[in-house]
């Protein structure tokens, strides 16, 4: 290898950041492969570059033995200290074996093993370069697309906008210029394969965090996200400064902040409500648009029944459950919708039937009666009496007609009968 050429391995080293110590190990290698291809020679081979002069070397390791069995990789003792007088047995001698025409050889397979390991080294630091950008927003152009996938250019790199992470309405062209969600990185022989996303719902925290510097600064905290790709989110913020109104830190002056996330996310609309640590407050205000007359906390459920004037039912709910839904993912909470008229239908009913539980008592069975053992109430119940109501409502008289029954017992027992009803 020539010295200039060596000197190009120290300026790939400053201009690609690969060791000179990788690439040479990775040109002996394959120098070493080369010459047993071309020479056909076995495994004892190794090749070797001077560090000085970059000089390639193809040696011959053997063994030094007393006796040699085997000439590839044995050599005697005699014959090895023909070469080094101080070599000892078991000791390993290096016969240097460069064939004169080696260097046309040389030199173009350490051109290839360069640039193999300069397009390595460029998708590896490509790699780790995404890999940290992984949940963050990249900006590319739109470079092909297939009736699945979409292709975006970010700079050396094309990254996949899958069928999956499309919102269902988003139409795309050869050209536009996008920002997506980073969504994972994998390396690959060919070069790091990025997927990207659109409907991620952290986009939303992270176009605000670009356009709202009360985020960016810290004085404006998003709290929560939920999203229906394409059609609406919800975020809740949070002001940390006294004074710094977060909503409308948010919307901006003319609403021209949250319009340009708007047109980022092809006319998606949002709703940005004020994040409360009060359950009842929060489930209110993620409900926006909608009057909420009031909510009612079941902490242990983690519910929340919410009671609305009745022509807010249908904007509380939303078109297909959507305003409800969101609001549910915004919170963590799980979230019932009344009207009016409907909870009050609902709270009426459960109070008749809980005055009815109330003041109606269970009939009582008739062996509670004093003198009615198991031989009388079989009597009586052949006579369709079984209660102590019944008791009551046939009488004395009643009572006579049962067979086996005198004056005396039947006026005990309808007197006992009466008493307990009484009672």
């Amino acid at each position: 290898m020539k010295g200039e050429f060596y000197e190009a391995l120290t300026q790939i080293e400053r201009t690609k950041g690969i060791s000179r110590e990788v690439l040479i190990k990775a040109i002996e290698d394959a120098l070493s492969s080369a010459y047993k291809k071309n020479y056909g020679t076995a495994s004892h081979i190794t090749a070797r570059i001077d560090n000085q002069t970059g000089k390639e070397h193809i040696l011959s390791v053997k063994k030094v033995v007393e006796k040699v069995s085997d000439p590839k990789s044995q050599i005697s003792l005699e014959q090895a200290r023909k070469k080094d007088a101080k070599i000892q047995l078991d000791d390993t001698l290096e016969i240097e074996l460069t064939p004169q025409d080696f260097g046309r050889i040389a030199a173009q397979t350490a051109r290839q093993v360069i640039v193999q390991r300069i397009r390595e080294a460029e998708r590896e630091i490509m790699y780790n370069s995404y890999k940290e950008k992984i949940g963050s927003l990249v900006t590319g152009n739109v470079q092909r697309i297939n009736p699945k996938n979409v292709f975006i250019e970010l700079g050396k790199a094309e990254a996949i906008l899958p069928a999956r992470e499309q919102p269902p309405k988003e139409r795309y062209n050869i050209g536009d210029r996008i920002k997506a969600y980073l969504l994972d990185v994998k390396n690959t022989p060919k070069g790091p394969q990025i997927t990207l996303s659109r409907t991620y719902p952290e986009i939303v925290r992270k176009l605000f965090e670009m356009e709202v510097p009360e985020i960016y600064e810290g004085l404006v905290e998003i709290k929560a996200v939920s999203r229906d790709p394409g059609a609406r989110s919800k975020i809740a913020v949070y002001s940390k400064e006294k004074g710094v109104d977060s909503v409308g830190a948010c919307v901006g002056m003319r609403g021209m902040r949250v319009q340009a996330i708007v047109k980022e996310l092809g006319g998606e609309k949002i709703d940005i409500t004020q994040y409360s640590d009060d359950p009842a407050t929060f489930v209110t205000n993620s409900l926006n648009p909608a009057q909420i007359k009031q909510v009612i906390i079941d902490a242990a459920k983690k519910t929340a029944t919410v009671i609305v004037p009745d022509n807010q039912l249908s904007l509380a709910i939303g078109k297909n459950g959507q305003n409800v839904r969101l609001a549910a993912k915004l919170t963590n909470w799980r979230i019932d919708i009344n009207s009016e008229s409907e909870f009050e239908k609902e709270q009426s009913a459960t109070k008749v039937k809980a005055a009815k539980e109330l003041f109606s008592k269970p009939e009582e069975d008739i062996s509670a009666l004093p003198g009615v053992g198991q031989a009388m109430k079989d009597r009586l119940a052949k006579s369709e009496i079984r209660t102590v109501e019944e008791v009551v409502k046939v009488g004395k008289e009643g009572l006579l007609k049962v067979p086996g029954i005198g004056e005396v017992t039947a006026t005990k027992i309808f007197e006992a009968a009466k008493a307990m009803l009484e009672g």
